[in-house]
C-alpha cells in the first residue's frame, strides 16, 4: 500500500513537472514571438545585455512582460504599441517611450499617429512631460528619415 502511494505520488509530481514545463515553453515561445514582431526581426539586445548580469530579471520580463501579457490577443500590437508609448511619454520614461514609439513605426503606427500622442500628454501629463516627448520623436524621426509636414490636422 505504501509503495502504490509512493509511486501515485511520483507519478503525479513527473505530470505536474512536465505539464509546467510545458507551460513555461509555450510562454517563452509566445515572448520570442512578440520581440520578433516588435522589432521586426531584429531581437531585443537591451534584453540580452540585461541577462549578462540580471538573468533572472531578463527572464522575468521576457516570460511575464512579454509572454504574458504582450502575449495576449485582446489588444493587436499596434494598439498596445500607442498605449505604451501614451502612458511612457505620460511617465516622462524617455527611453522607454522611444523605444516604443520605433516598434510602433515597425507595426504601421504613422508619425501623425505619435505625434497626436504627445499632444494628448499635454492633457494628461503636462507641456514638460509633452515637450520631452515631442524632444525625443524628432531626433527617432531625424534618425529614421521621417519627414513631416509641420502642420496638424485637426480633423
Amino acid at each position: 500500500m505504501k509503495l502504490n502511494f509512493l509511486f501515485l505520488s511520483a507519478m503525479l509530481t513527473a505530470i505536474v513537472l512536465m505539464a509546467t514545463t510545458a507551460q513555461a515553453n509555450e510562454r517563452r515561445e509566445r515572448a520570442e514571438e512578440v520581440v520578433n514582431t516588435l522589432s521586426a526581426g531584429a531581437g531585443q539586445p537591451a534584453l540580452e545585455n540585461m541577462r549578462r548580469h540580471f538573468p533572472f530579471l531578463a527572464d522575468a520580463t521576457l516570460d511575464y512582460a512579454l509572454g504574458d501579457i504582450w502575449g495576449r490577443n485582446i489588444l493587436d500590437h499596434r494598439t498596445r504599441q500607442l498605449a505604451t508609448v501614451a502612458a511612457f511619454a505620460a511617465t516622462g520614461d524617455i527611453p522607454y517611450m522611444t523605444t516604443h514609439a520605433r516598434y510602433a513605426l515597425n507595426l504601421g503606427v504613422s508619425p501623425d499617429e505619435l505625434r497626436e500622442i504627445v499632444y494628448l500628454t499635454t492633457v494628461h501629463a503636462g507641456f514638460p512631460s509633452a515637450i520631452n516627448a515631442a524632444s525625443a520623436l524628432s531626433e527617432l524621426f531625424d534618425e529614421h528619415q521621417i519627414e513631416t509636414s509641420g502642420i496638424d490636422r485637426t480633423d
